[in-house]
């Protein structure tokens, strides 16, 4: 069997909501990913065999397959074909799994794993809501669920396990400052700059939809808040419940609204050999997980489980962790069901800080991943995500040289 090889992995800084990113079209976005993948790694762009992009909210600007937009748009041949998909936060992880998959397979020598998500243009839950179009829960579904007292959002979700796991305000705001000094950190260090592809200032008005065009580049990711601690993040109101009722999850200790994109190189080892590449790292194992609907962000718990398994591992023997920050109450949970070293985890910080641009989310933390394994010289790297509707992926990487 085919072994799959990571060339290379890139990403754009992450945009605030309404930032420096938000006059993007989301197709544009991403073609600035896929040029600059192919140009850096001097790659005829006719050799690739599919893009695989993930995107969450596949309407409006971000419809019609997003990806197959994006490939026309970087300028690639009109022979490359290229697919989206859609699972959840994790969709262009996901994409990661089946390009290498299908190299493994043998399906593919070449492939592009991508994401993209831009979101001051098409919110979270744009999809729900279109007029006319019914909601994503039938009814047999939503009966299901019913007597667990119904469908809930991911932030109630998010409540559900900090009480679940026995988890203070306290506790998510530590982890929320920890996230923000940590990417800090790694800004100011320099650590982003191997992934971060950067691209020209774009911002929507909100009122008028006119996009402004300062000549500006963005190259740092603008989640970013210095002086972040504790102290000040228990200023912040409670999001989704009440602090009288028991509420603990804020804006500082979530992940944030993101627009931002992100992709990949994938190729067969012996492809990359034959072209001269060396390649950085090679998948070792993957795993999926589906966990209770209603609580919903577990998911990482079973499938780290489930990838250290198939790949015959410990955690002792991973030496850097990338779990998205979809919420801190997540990380937590995770941590005190595996108790990770969690000096080996999110080391530069996470989406409470950088940001979560849903669809690339995946890609982008996969390009975070590879270069802190190569900057510590570690072995072995495992991320993991959870997904909307109790869902998770995990994977494993092996860095090579």
């Amino acid at each position: 069997m085919p072994a799959a090889v990571i060339v290379d992995a890139v990403r754009t800084a992450g945009g605030k909501r309404n930032g420096k990113l938000s006059g993007w079209h989301p197709a544009d976005l991403a073609a600035e990913t896929l040029r600059a993948l192919v140009e850096r790694n001097d790659l005829d762009p006719a050799r690739v065999d599919d893009v695989i992009m993930g995107c969450v909210m596949q309407i409006g600007a971000q419809g019609v397959n997003v990806a197959r937009n994006a490939v026309l748009a970087a300028g690639f041949p009109e022979s490359v074909p290229a697919t989206t998909i859609d699972r959840q936060c994790g969709s262009s992880q996901q994409s990661v799994h089946f390009a290498a998959q299908g190299v493994m397979a043998g399906a593919y020598d070449i492939v592009i794993a991508a994401g993209v998500e831009v979101m001051s243009l098409v919110p979270m839950g744009a999809t729900m809501f279109a007029p006319n179009t019914g909601i994503p829960f039938g009814p047999k579904m939503m009966a299901r669920y019913e007597p667990a007292g119904g469908l809930v959002p991911q932030g109630i979700s998010a409540e559900m396990i900090a009480e679940r796991w026995g988890l203070s305000r306290a506790d998510l705001d530590t982890y929320g400052a920890r996230s923000q000094q940590r990417a800090q950190a790694a800004t100011e260090e320099g650590r982003f700059e191997r992934e971060i592809v950067p691209v020209a200032v774009k911002v929507r008005d909100r009122e008028s939809g006119q996009v402004l065009e300062p000549d500006a580049m963005l190259g740092r990711d603008e989640g970013l808040r210095p002086g972040t601690t504790v102290e000040t993040l228990a200023n912040l109101k409670t999001a989704f419940r009440p602090e009288a009722d028991g509420g603990k999850v804020t804006a500082g200790n979530s992940s944030q609204i993101t627009d931002g994109a992100s992709a990949a190189l994938i190729m067969s080892e012996e492809t990359a050999s034959a072209l001269g590449y060396t390649p950085r790292a090679r998948f070792h194992s993957f795993a999926l997980a589906g966990v209770d609907t209603v609580l919903m962000l577990t998911g990482p718990i079973p499938a780290t489980t489930r990838v250290l398994e198939r790949g015959k591992l410990t955690l002792d023997d991973i030496d850097l962790i990338e779990i998205n920050e979809a919420f801190a109450s997540v990380v937590l949970a995770w941590e005190k069901e595996h108790h990770p070293d969690m000096s080996r985890v999110n080391v530069n910080g996470g989406a409470i800080a950088l940001g979560h641009p849903l669809g690339a989310s995946g890609t982008k933390l996969l390009a975070t991943l590879l270069n802190e394994l190569e900057r510590r010289g570690g072995r072995y790297g495992l991320q993991t995500m959870c997904e909307g509707g109790g869902l998770a992926n995990a994977m494993i990487v092996e860095r090579l040289g």
